[in-house]
């Protein structure tokens, strides 16, 4: 993948890509402790250096919803968004609401050429969803 995007092949940007394949969603430091788990003694700047080359070379993506640090996910090449608990910060995939890029047109594009789209949904995960509700039956 590494050579098929032009990037050098390094023992970092290897154990980089693999933990975003092995954790999708992961935030840098996480990223940073399952490199460690491959390469113990690299540097927190060749993982954030990773992250960048690999993001600009489309081989991962980094998403950042509001109120939260920037994670990355390998699932690249499609427009999907992202639905995230308000109780514990757990992201899922969800998949473009018609299937074709940019997955909606804006009304007025103001002249722009629009390619993407970004939706985010906010709700509770179903652990969090379960915990409410058993919460909230506690009270009554």
């Amino acid at each position: 993948m590494l050579r098929g995007a032009a990037l050098r092949v390094t023992r970092p940007r290897v154990a980089v890509l693999e933990a975003v394949h092995a954790h999708p969603h992961a935030d840098t430091e996480s990223i940073i402790s399952a490199v460690r788990g491959d390469v113990p003694k690299v540097s927190h700047q060749a993982v954030y250096d990773s992250l960048r080359a690999l993001t600009e070379a489309g081989l991962v993506r980094r998403i950042q919803p509001a109120g939260s640090v920037a994670r990355y996910e390998a699932r690249v090449g499609d427009n999907h968004h992202h639905i995230v608990c308000r109780s514990c910060g757990t992201i899922a995939d969800a998949d473009c609401a018609t299937g074709e890029a940019p997955c909606m047109t804006a009304p007025d594009g103001s002249g722009f050429s629009i390619d993407e789209a970004e939706v985010t949904y906010w709700g509770l995960c179903p652990d969090c969803s379960t915990a409410h509700r058993s919460s909230s039956a506690n009270l009554a």
